[in-house]
């Protein structure tokens, strides 16, 4: 299927963007203009990752880069001073994994908000939003899924202070991730021109559903297409005002949620009927691709979605011959290997570009070109 490319004539940003806002939505008299809440999703499965990642252990929950797991990694690159504490939205499932793996990691203050039911991106953002907004409707939300990785935290500590900085003055910021190869698996955004009151800020000019094998060798290598990182930065109020306007379906089920959700020791439980009732939808569909305030920070984190084994094997520490090897793995004669044991030895002979994984219940053998379709196996 030809890839779809979305335009539209990128116009000035407006500096009294939030007096446009509703009053609903509008900044609270003292509300903090300088507090950037981290805003956590997760609520994938991580299905490209089986045999390790399943339903009710999914990635995010594994130590697959270092020895945190993801969502920790994920919650401690937005700690200290200019952060507050995080809001997560995940499924009722894995609430006390979450909780536990948070406290583990010291991270103090978490607010946990529950889904009933997936809904996509959305609406999770639309509740966390909401949730922000009763007591700092002025906050910057960093949203980021649970999932990912970035080896380079002092360029996103740049990148992040330019996204902030954009998102004050009414822009709904995205990160863009120069490509590193022609991946059908990303989403691609073209990159406009630079808004003028904010440097590294770009407008965006289109975005790129995920091509195909051609189409993403071309937009890969031209200069003027970045990766669609699906990490965000605009204000609480931004965000509400654009929901209102692009997704009134959604904010409607979702305030309705709110409205009737019950505290649960540390957690927060939306209405579960309600919830079911918001539209299936993600928020690049639901306001991204549709507002006229959609920004880009093209930046270089070193940033991965985590989203495939070859994925990590191209983040993992490799020995001479190109392998990848966690746990009880013996490898003779092999080259550009991912192997993987969370149990019985594991011996891997004569084969190149493979990904060899095993766990207390199956095993996954594949070509790492083929990484893409382990979801057809799931």
């Amino acid at each position: 299927m030809a890839s779809k490319t979305r335009h539209w004539e990128p116009i000035a940003l407006d500096e009294h963007a939030p007096s446009q806002l509703s009053p609903e939505t509008q900044p609270a008299a003292g509300a903090s203009s300088a507090l950037v809440v981290p805003v956590i999703l997760s609520g994938g499965s991580g299905s490209r990752l089986w045999p390790v990642s399943r339903e009710s252990f999914p990635k995010q929950l594994w130590p697959l880069i270092s020895e945190r797991t993801l969502i920790q990694e994920t919650a401690l690159r937005a700690t200290g001073a200019g952060f507050a504490a995080p809001v997560v939205v995940c499924n009722e499932e894995h609430r006390f994994l979450i909780a536990e793996q948070l406290r583990d990691a010291g991270i103090e203050g978490p607010r946990i908000l529950l889904e009933p039911c997936g809904r996509n991106s959305a609406p999770a953002i639309a509740a966390a939003a909401l949730l922000v907004a009763e007591t700092e409707p002025g906050a910057v939300l960093w949203i980021m899924a649970a999932d990912a990785a970035i080896t380079r935290q002092d360029a996103l500590a740049e990148a992040l202070e330019r996204a902030v900085a954009a998102a004050r003055t009414g822009s709904f910021v995205t990160f863009g991730m120069k490509p590193k190869a022609a991946e059908t698996g990303y989403g691609y955004i073209e990159v406009g021109a630079e808004l003028p009151e904010t440097p590294g800020v770009h407008a965006v000019a289109s975005f790129v559903e995920k091509p195909d094998a051609a189409r993403a060798a071309v937009l890969a290598s031209d200069g003027r297409h970045l990766w669609n990182s699906g990490m965000f930065v605009f204000t609480a109020a931004t965000l509400l005002h654009e929901m209102e306007t692009h997704a009134p379906r959604v904010m409607e089920a979702v305030r309705r949620a709110m409205a009737s959700r019950r505290t649960d020791l540390d957690f927060t439980r939306l209405d579960k009927a309600a919830f079911a009732a918001c539209p299936n939808i993600s928020v690049d569909y639901a306001v991204v691709e549709r507002t006229r305030h959609a920004a880009v920070v093209p930046a270089d984190l070193g940033w991965s979605d985590v989203g495939s084994w070859s994925a990590l094997w191209e983040l993992g520490a490799k020995d001479a011959a190109g392998n990848v090897s966690v746990g009880d793995v013996l490898l003779e004669n092999t080259r550009r290997c991912y192997a993987r044991s969370d149990g019985m030895l594991t011996a891997v002979v004569g084969l190149d570009d493979a990904v060899v994984v095993t766990t207390e219940d199956a095993v996954l053998v594949m070509h790492r070109d083929r990484a893409q379709d382990v979801k057809k196996i799931v």
